[in-house]
């Protein structure tokens, strides 16, 4: 502040990653579009809980305390799956676990709220976005109220914030009282008597506590919910609180429109510093840059709308992409980075291979409400086009310097079989140029009922695209693989399910290294269904593996062939009445006599493999 000439600043932004100035982190371009505003903005990295000196080193900020959880759910970062503490995390200095608090934008803000009592709290980002509604907490196996109503903040913003960001801070530094900003799109506000006659037209999910005893309540809230969540929506979602005795409304206003093309080049254009902050140097750095320093984002947004996956409650289904100028311009300055090496990690996003809208009746009317673009099968407007992304990675590679361009962000292979003008083109141009051995692909399962509830395609699609891949690689004599993304105990997976998938896995010769045990975090459908038994959009009931001994004969199934999960797969085959599998004949997965055990050293680090989610 010295070295600038501020004696003061307008906006203290408290975030629980270390600071790292790169696009792919949500504080970074907050603060970079704020800046770009004309906003001075403050970083609080990682504050220290427990000793106030951190905050109060900054004094007040002039209009704004905001607050985000950080580029992943803190009880994500924090614990694994089985409930156990990490001691890995990729967004501190030097990977040290245990430096952002469990729940942190609820722990900010009231510590944020006792430091400076009269300056507006709000929140936002990942955390905030997924629990701005009551919603399961499978670390505490209950129903929460939402975080806007534990924090105390006074406004959360939801999905991406660019727009919404700006759009509050104009609000606030020209006089307006927070408390009387509750019109804005993207944004969740707290109301002491229900909205009559409003900017929007409203809906009422059920209350809060109701939804946490209830469970088809639940579900129906859930179905609510993300029927509401397209930028064409005109609709409020108000869900009643009820804190120390007292109504409180939380609001859902509509969410906020998707950025335009020019808007999101402008984002990507600031001048982002592309890495740790320096005081991190003595720590060994931010683990996280390593994957994402010279990574590029070409889009926003994902058709899929896979279950499991929080994209579609949080940056929303509609694909608006940036223009290939934006982009080549990004990969041109990674060229002129010292640590540059010639390798572009990833050219891609949440879907990789996703450019525009999938048809034209989206951009006016928005997204169908009771189905998905891409499952069970392509809808027949479906606009498949993969011309644009192949001429932009066509562009980028022809770039001084650049040696390779890798595709590593995710790859919707069942997009790629609906192209039938450019898929099989944009495939070649995929083992041609942009694999690095191998190419990651989600199936996730092969049985196509819990694709179903996955909504996944089905399995054929999957062995369609296989076929095409190897024949292709085959063709050009590359030696290169498929690696499948697996998941087990998801909603609707019985054991037999599993010992169907560890089958098909034997008999392909797959031995997985790692598998992914479904992880119910906030604001999913499929959390949905792990907590209520319902799939709520059916409302019909969905039987769910919760029990920890089922968990891990599922999670063990999938590396059948591992000697420490032999007594584990010998109970699930025998539940299951699967006593053929176990023998000595080529079909079997396990000898009827238990091998000796191998030490395995265990893995060190969070298995942070997908991308936002």
């Amino acid at each position: 502040m010295r070295s600038r000439g501020w004696e003061e600043y307008d906006v203290l932004l408290i975030t629980a990653d270390a600071y790292v100035d790169h696009p792919s982190f949500g504080t970074a371009i907050i603060s970079r579009v704020l800046e770009d505003q004309g906003w001075r903005v403050a970083i609080c990295a990682q504050p220290d809980v427990h000793d106030e000196s951190d905050l109060r080193s900054f004094g007040a900020p002039k209009y704004a305390v905001m607050i985000n959880g950080g580029n992943m759910d803190p009880m994500v970062a924090n614990y694994t799956v089985a409930g156990k503490k990490r001691n890995y995390d990729y967004y501190s200095p030097g990977g040290k676990a245990g430096l952002r608090p469990d729940r942190a934008t609820i722990v900010y803000s009231k510590l944020a709220r006792k430091l400076f009592p009269d300056v507006p709290i709000l929140i936002g980002g990942i955390e905030a976005s997924l629990r701005r509604f009551a919603h399961y907490d499978y670390w505490k196996n209950e129903v929460l109220p939402s975080i806007l109503i534990e924090s105390g903040a006074d406004v959360l913003m939801y999905g991406m914030g660019e727009l919404t960001v700006c759009e509050l801070m104009a609000r606030i530094a020209r006089g307006d009282r927070i408390e009387r900003i509750t019109d804005i799109r993207g944004t969740c506000v707290k109301m002491k008597e229900r909205p009559e006659n409003g900017v929007f037209d409203y809906v009422e999910c059920a209350p809060f506590p109701k939804i946490a005893t209830d469970k088809r309540e639940y579900a129906k809230a859930t179905r609510m919910q993300y029927r509401e969540q397209d930028h064409t929506s005109h609709t409020a979602i108000l869900q009643r609180h009820d804190v120390e005795g007292e109504k409180v409304y939380l609001v859902q206003n509509p969410p906020q429109r998707p950025m335009t093309t020019e808007e999101l080049d402008r984002v990507y254009d600031l001048p982002y510093a592309r890495y740790y902050h320096p005081c991190y140097e003595p720590f060994g750095g931010v683990p996280a840059i390593d994957e994402v320093e010279f990574s590029i984002a070409h889009n926003r947004g994902c058709i899929g709308g896979c279950s499991f996956c929080s994209l579609a409650f949080h940056q929303g289904r509609f694909i608006r992409s940036r223009s290939i100028e934006s982009v080549v311009k990004e990969a041109e300055k990674l060229t002129k980075s010292p640590r540059f090496k010639g390798y572009i990690n990833d050219i891609g996003g949440p879907t990789a291979n996703f450019r525009k809208p999938s048809c034209q009746k989206q951009k006016e009317h928005g997204l169908c409400r009771d189905r998905v673009c891409l499952a069970p099968t392509p809808c027949p407007a479906l606009e498949a086009d993969h011309s644009e992304y192949i001429e932009l990675l066509k562009r980028v590679r022809a770039l001084p310097g650049v040696k390779k361009v890798f595709v590593r962000s995710g790859i919707r292979f069942d997009y790629i079989l609906a192209d039938k003008e450019n898929g099989e083109r944009f495939l070649r141009e995929l083992v041609l140029h942009h694999i690095s051995g191998q190419l990651k692909v989600a199936p996730e399962h092969c049985s196509d009922a819990v694709l179903g509830y996955m909504n996944k395609p089905p399995f054929e699609a999957f062995e369609r695209f296989e076929k095409k891949y190897k024949s292709l690689n085959a063709f050009y004599k590359m030696d290169q693989y498929l690696v499948p993304y697996l998941m087990s105990s998801h909603p609707g997976s019985t054991t037999a399910d599993a010992v169907k998938l560890a089958e098909y896995l034997h008999k392909v010769g797959r031995h997985p290294e790692q598998v992914q045990d479904f992880y119910p975090t906030p604001g999913t459908i499929s959390t949905c269904m792990y907590f209520t038994g319902i799939d709520p959009r059916t409302m019909k009931e969905v039987y769910v593996p919760t029990d920890p001994e089922e968990k891990a004969m599922q999670r063990a199934l999938l590396q059948w062939d591992r000697p420490e999960n032999y007594q584990l797969v010998k109970k699930a085959l025998l539940k299951c009445g699967r006593k053929d599998l176990i023998g000595h004949k080529p079909e079997c997965l396990i000898s009827d006599r238990e091998p000796a055990p191998v030490k395995r050293s265990p893995p060190n680090r969070p298995n942070n493999r997908r991308k936002g989610r």
